[in-house]
């Protein structure tokens, strides 16, 4: 909603709804198309070369898990995605990240239209020292929307789709640090759709909460990727087994193995992502 406001202002000078392209069917009939593709991408911080040759295509509609021992690469590698990883000072890169086909390195690819499209949740959850509210408006608002029955339909509906809006609608203008834990990460969850995103990374999303919350923040991934695309960094080998359609193991910054889920964790074609899954080291 809105970016389709967003562009109806313009074109009119007013405000409207439009139907929302991003709700799109997932369509599993035909063939997934590439969301993300990389080509031989390198990255280091200052002389440690932190991820060496990273070719990966990951698809659309589907939640692709990161797994890995503690600095292998895992998190560094979601966030050069969104290109967050450049706010470490040293950083340099080389090789290519494709977003649906564009060079993310393109110089007419800024960055904030990609941090639009490519959300992302963290490890501990976050919210705005604010209201419920004004943390799922804020994204909003800074995008140019002000009407308060567009920003109120958008708060809504960003709360259903991560599943907390049951629990809050009697207290959208309380502190959102009043909130639990899991609770909180469902805000920031929801305060992500809120700006309407393509892809969502998770940085760990369920590492700081309890088994309860762990499990609602795991249904809510499985709904959600229907109409978005999810890449999660797990340390949870359950986890990944049991909510990712794609797998891939990081080994001191190269990828070992990437495949389906099912058969990484069955039968593994590599010695070491078998050494990694049964526990043997990580």
């Amino acid at each position: 909603m809105v970016q389709t406001v967003i562009k109806m202002e313009k074109k009119t000078g007013g405000i409207g709804i439009m139907e929302n392209p991003g709700e799109r069917q997932n369509l599993h009939s035909i063939e997934r198309i590439s969301v993300f593709r990389t080509n031989h991408f390198n990255l280091w911080y200052g002389k440690h070369h932190a991820l060496k040759e990273i070719n990966l295509a990951i698809n659309e509609n589907e939640v692709t898990a990161i797994i890995g021992p503690s600095g292998c690469g895992k998190s560094t590698f979601i966030k050069s995605l969104n290109r967050m990883v450049e706010l470490v000072p040293a950083v340099k890169t080389g090789g290519e990240i494709f977003y649906r086909g564009r060079n993310i390195f393109d110089e007419g690819f800024e960055v904030e239209e990609l941090r639009t499209k490519v959300g992302m949740v963290f490890q501990k959850p976050n919210p705005f020292p604010k209201s419920i509210y004004d943390n799922i408006a804020y994204g909003p608002r800074i995008h140019g929307i002000k009407n308060k029955k567009i920003l109120d339909e958008i708060v809504e509906k960003s709360l259903r789709k991560a599943a907390i809006w049951e629990e809050v609608k009697d207290r959208l203008h309380h502190n959102a640090y009043g909130l639990s834990g899991g609770q909180q990460q469902r805000l920031c969850i929801a305060r992500c759709l809120a700006i309407e995103p393509d892809v969502i990374l998770m940085d760990e999303p369920t590492s700081a909460l309890d088994p309860i919350s762990t499990l609602k923040i795991e249904q809510l991934i499985l709904e959600l990727k229907k109409n978005y695309s999810i890449i999660i960094v797990t340390h949870n080998m359950q986890q990944a087994a049991r909510i990712s359609d794609k797998t891939a193991f990081f080994l001191n910054g190269e990828v070992v193995e990437y495949g389906r889920t099912e058969q990484i964790f069955s039968t593994p074609k590599d010695q070491r992502t078998q050494d990694y899954i049964s526990g043997r080291f990580g």
